[in-house]
């Protein structure tokens, strides 16, 4: 086994979630915001498929050396058909054959053609392409309605369960059978599976997302509170603090900062030097990155400590520390969430521009951003190789919609007016 920084991170932070979920379920108030978000369909459907982006980036995050002395991970092993399936250079979705055209030699008469795929289709459940797809397609079909049908006998859910059901486990077969003969999205300039690409790139962008959120949450919240709440020196020292940071532009900052550490890094391995290099990405846009989440909060606090239940506190003879941990960042744990899940949207496709002006993450590592990169060339050949980009899209947009929504439902949940309105 090997461990990288950021696998114990997320490994980590993923049983830390899971202990203090188990925790606060004993606690009344958690409780009823547990039940309220469970109330909302959509907030259920949403978490499933964060929950299976998570499930592979866990298993992806279990790192060991292989045979030949190289790093793997678990995800690797399952995949090892894809990878095992590589071609020579770019070849479309669900084509046998190569996408650009190919020198003939002499004894085949010269020229330029189209060559099979070395691997495509060499599984074919039938001759013909088409029918061979189309079976698949059934089967996948057959399976959904199973697992709907089992779904439907032991929980008795309701449509819109069944609906969701059907249409998540359609997809997960579909991909399963199609990828057991085909390059579901095509393969990229060195052979490699596009969709192989696209589940490797699920750990990085879900590192780059929760870890940097891990580091803004504490910085915003207590910075945020205590502007708004102390005032005074206080918060003209937090607001200079805030607004000098936020003047310069961000991707500046970042980019000076990561060519310093970039430089300051050892010549290890060539896996644990891009993960250090993505620890250091992590916690260097989570500290530019604090400073409007901050300004939100001061402005909340500023509204909430006018209130008659601060004040009663105050008389109470409660501490300021108390008031602040009991009742000021309770009051404001909406905002907060829906702030931060909102701006992971904005962090993967930040790590896409800085991968673009090469301070990203390391080349050599899979992500959407480093995808993203090389669809820019891609997109000004002629023909124009689209799949790349499109499979980035796909997987970035299957992880940041649901995490939209289920953020949506967790803060109205948290939020005192709007809680009870879940349906």
């Amino acid at each position: 086994m090997i461990f990288l920084w950021t696998d114990i991170l997320f490994w980590g932070l993923a049983i830390f979630s899971l202990v203090w979920y188990l925790r606060a379920r004993k606690n009344p108030y958690w409780r009823e915001i547990f039940l309220e978000v469970r109330s909302s369909r959509m907030a259920m459907m949403s978490f499933i498929l964060i929950c299976f982006y998570i499930f592979i980036a866990l298993i992806d995050s279990i790192h060991f050396r292989n045979s030949s002395g190289s790093v793997s991970s678990l995800l690797d092993v399952f995949l090892a058909p894809l990878v095992q399936g590589s071609e020579k250079s770019y070849s479309a979705p669900l084509a046998l054959k190569s996408f650009f055209k190919s020198p003939l030699p002499p004894e085949q008469g010269g020229g330029f053609s189209t060559l099979p795929l070395q691997y495509a289709g060499k599984s074919a459940w039938v001759s013909n392409h088409t029918l061979d797809i189309f079976l698949r397609v059934i089967v996948s079909l057959f399976v959904a309605i199973l697992a709907v049908l089992a779904f439907r006998y032991f929980k008795r859910p309701q449509r819109s369960y069944l609906i969701f059901t059907f249409c998540f486990v359609f997809s997960l077969s579909l991909f399963f059978f199609l990828s057991l003969n085909y390059h579901v999205f095509g393969t990229d300039k060195t052979g490699t599976d596009v969709l192989y690409t696209s589940l490797k790139s699920i750990r990085t962008g879900l590192i780059i997302g929760t870890l940097t959120t891990i580091i803004i949450a504490p910085f915003a919240l207590l910075l945020g509170i205590a502007a708004g709440y102390f005032g005074g020196i206080v918060d003209d020292i937090i607001q200079y603090l805030y607004t000098t940071l936020s003047s310069i532009p961000s991707i500046l900052l970042i980019a000076a900062v990561m060519l310093i550490v970039q430089s300051k890094l050892s010549a290890e391995e060539s896996v644990i030097t891009a993960d250090r290099r993505l620890f250091y990405l992590c916690v260097i846009m989570g500290i530019t990155s604090w400073t409007s989440l901050a300004r939100l909060i001061r402005g909340e606090t500023l509204k909430l400590r006018e209130m008659e239940f601060i004040a009663a506190a105050k008389v109470m003879g409660i501490s300021s520390w108390k008031i602040t941990i009991k009742h000021l960042a309770p009051n404001v744990l909406h905002l907060m969430l829906i702030s931060i899940i909102l701006q992971f949207s904005s962090l993967v496709l930040a790590e896409a521009v800085l991968a673009y002006v090469g301070i990203g993450v390391d080349p050599s590592m899979q992500s959407w951003g480093n995808m993203i990169n090389s669809a820019r060339l891609e997109l000004a050949r002629d023909p124009a190789v689209w799949w790349n980009l499109a499979a980035a899209f796909f997987f970035m947009l299957g992880l940041v919609l649901p995490a939209n929504l289920f953020a949506d439902v967790v803060r109205d949940a948290l939020d005192p007016k709007l809680r009870g309105q879940q349906k």
